[in-house]
């Protein structure tokens, strides 16, 4: 079973026997007796790549719960506090870079049994569906079947470089917004609205962009590079800003702020690893804050 779910996950037979420490052969043969058994195909078999069925997906998702479960009670059998088996972890870059990397250190010494996978991108990923045993989400969340543990937020800031600043000039005013080049985090996406509040007053801008850059990272290094003023997270240009790479913009007017989520599957089916890392990073974002 473990080893169908790491071919499945992995897309490969080397690979997983690599993982497993026996030959591609032996894996093959061993997943082919597993379909043999239940009687159906689980995978389909290419020379280019393996996919799996609907009943192997279906089959991969019950697998994976009981591995969870089985990963729980040899936890709670141990005692010990130990953490064995594999944690996969997916988060956005920006959160990768600036918050998760400098923390996983500490975690994986506490935990030196575990072996940890890291999913890094922007896309926000069916954790029953891919395998992705924690998570953590900036913005609104919509999965209901997941449990959602709130460990901060993020202040939306405007910031721009020094240098664009003195060849556009400092905007003083939300209004004053309409007349500078805009980057923006939109791709697919209608238009929208920069909105701002100041001591009770509010205000609105339309957006009418020059730049959309479908990523954090690489929207702040525009930024930073002088196309122009960027809305973002205070947390994606702390370094930036400490640096004075980039300056923050109209401070005495609020923008509002997101909150951010770690989430696991709900239940029985969340690992003991995907707990403690969530109890892990809840804290140490906690202290930071403090």
């Amino acid at each position: 079973m473990q080893l169908f779910v790491r071919v499945a996950r992995g897309g490969s037979f080397s690979e997983a026997a690599r993982e497993l420490g026996i030959t591609q052969p032996t894996a093959s043969r061993i997943v082919a007796a597993l379909e043999k058994q239940v009687g159906v195909a689980l995978l389909t078999r290419s020379t280019r790549a393996l996919r799996l069925t609907e009943a192997g997906a279906d089959y991969l998702t019950r697998c994976e719960a009981i591995l969870a479960a089985l990963d729980e009670a040899d936890h709670a059998a141990r005692g010990t506090g130990e953490l064995r088996g594999t944690l996969r972890i997916a988060a956005s870059p920006i959160f990768a870079s600036r918050t998760l990397m400098p923390e996983l250190p500490r975690f994986a010494d506490r935990h030196p049994l575990l072996r940890i996978e890291c999913l890094v991108d922007d896309a926000r990923h069916d954790l029953i569906g891919e395998g992705v045993d924690v998570a953590v989400r900036i913005g609104a969340l919509a999965d209901s079947n997941l449990v959602a543990r709130r460990v901060g937020s993020v202040e939306r800031v405007l910031v721009a470089a020094p240098a664009y600043l003195a060849r556009a000039g400092m905007p003083r005013e939300p209004a004053e917004l309409a007349a500078h080049a805009l980057i923006v985090r939109r791709a697919g996406r209608a238009a929208e609205a920069w909105s701002f509040r100041r001591e009770g007053v509010a205000a609105s801008v339309r957006v009418d962009e020059r730049f959309v850059i479908d990523s954090t990272e690489a929207a702040t290094a525009a930024a930073v590079a002088g196309l122009g003023i960027l809305s973002t997270g205070d947390r994606s240009v702390r370094d930036e800003l400490a640096a004075g790479t980039l300056q923050r913009l109209l401070p005495e007017w609020e923008m509002g702020s997101v909150d951010i989520h770690v989430v696991l599957p709900a239940g029985r089916a969340a690992k003991a690893s995907a707990r403690a890392f969530a109890e892990f990073i809840a804290r140490r974002m906690r202290d930071a804050a403090s």
